[in-house]
């Protein structure tokens, strides 16, 4: 603002109260606005209401989901496959060596040639009432469960077990064996139940065999069959020697 130096002290006052007027409003305005609240910034009840509604029908979608998932076992484990004869792992043995034991009056001690590395497996079998001698087993092919964990027999150290067909009541047993032409240490195979055998441990442990066992047998013609499959060699089916029909395996 200029003056001349004339002017009334008034007129100058005057003036100068003007001035400050002028400068203090934009500041008093600025002021005003940044401490003002936005009209309508707050939630209407409406609002709340909508939110609420939604919240809850995604929670039940939510619920319904997990309602039609099928239920996982504790740790995620999958279901545990079907037991078949395909956890045993039966093989053509030949009993190359039979003595009897000195401490019981029902053992064969025998040596086994299953065709392993290691050699001839012993093995322990209650059978001396129905064969009497050494002779009737040496030399002879037989059918052989071999994933069975080492045991004691009597003292003797038995590794496996020689099928043999038997009636209901135990008094005619004899032994379940290859066809003429088997190989050796060759697996019996029973057609659709293809699958590798399972460690001895866990065929103990889950008592595999004694859950196997009563669908192992011989069919009307005195064959080995699980379920009513037969059990084949690469020669041919197994049968019981004599041709025992309908009789358990074990």
């Amino acid at each position: 603002m200029f003056f001349y130096g004339d002017e009334d002290e008034s007129v100058v006052a005057a003036a100068a109260s003007a001035v400050a007027s002028a400068t203090a409003a934009p500041s008093d305005k600025k002021g005003k606005a940044a401490g003002a609240k936005p009209s309508g910034g707050g939630i209407s009840d409406e609002q709340k209401k909508a939110a609420a509604e939604k919240r809850a029908k995604k929670a039940a979608e939510k619920a319904a989901k997990k309602k039609d998932q099928p239920k996982a076992k504790k740790g995620g484990a999958a279901p545990a496959a079907e037991l078949t004869v395909s956890a045993l792992d039966i093989r053509v043995g030949k009993i190359v060596k039979a003595w009897e034991h000195e401490s019981s009056e029902k053992l064969w001690c025998e040596e086994v040639d299953l065709g392993e590395e290691s050699g001839p497996r012993k093995i322990a079998l209650g059978l001396r009432a129905f064969y009497k001698s050494a002779d009737d087993l040496q030399n002879r092919m037989v059918l052989v469960l071999c994933n069975l964990k080492a045991r004691p027999l009597g003292g003797f150290p038995s590794h496996g077990m020689v099928l043999c067909a038997s009636n209901a009541d135990h008094t005619a047993v004899e032994f379940a064996i290859p066809p003429e032409g088997a190989k050796i240490g060759e697996r019996i195979t029973f057609e659709g139940f293809e699958g590798d055998p399972e460690p001895e441990n866990k065929v103990a442990k889950k008592k595999m065999f004694e859950k196997l066992a009563p669908d192992l047998k011989t069919d009307g013609n005195g064959e080995v069959v699980w379920k009513g499959v037969k059990g084949m060699t690469s020669a041919g089916v197994c049968k019981a020697v004599n041709g025992m029909a309908n009789a358990q395996v074990s």
